[in-house]
């Protein structure tokens, strides 16, 4: 849950926006976030002292930049600031076209 809800705040696409990026970060680690700390201390933690999972420093940029930015912890604009689900849709596909696009094959 993106910090917002937990602290029973005001909460929209934003909030989705946010625990999106932990999906992300899931698929990119293949880890359970927060595996190491029972319920409460993940309220603490995400609700009441900032804090985000830890993104491996072998993480694709581009894939940590868009997790960071679902994540977006900027001092009083952290909901607000983070991308809407269209822009995280924009993104992912120019990533899918940077990492997959087909090279040309030559018939010799």
């Amino acid at each position: 849950m993106a910090p917002e809800v937990i602290r029973n705040e005001p909460a929209d696409e934003k909030s989705d926006v946010y625990s999106f990026g932990v999906v992300l970060w899931e698929l990119a680690t293949l880890k359970i976030p927060w595996n190491d700390l029972n319920p409460k201390q993940v309220i603490a933690a995400v609700g009441f002292m900032n804090q985000r999972n830890e993104i491996p420093k072998d993480t694709d940029p581009l894939w940590a930049s868009l997790i960071e930015s679902c994540w977006h912890r900027g001092s009083a604009c952290q909901p607000k600031c983070r991308p809407t689900f269209e822009e995280v849709l924009e993104k992912l596909k120019a990533m899918l076209r940077h990492n997959f696009v087909q090279k040309p094959t030559y018939d010799i």
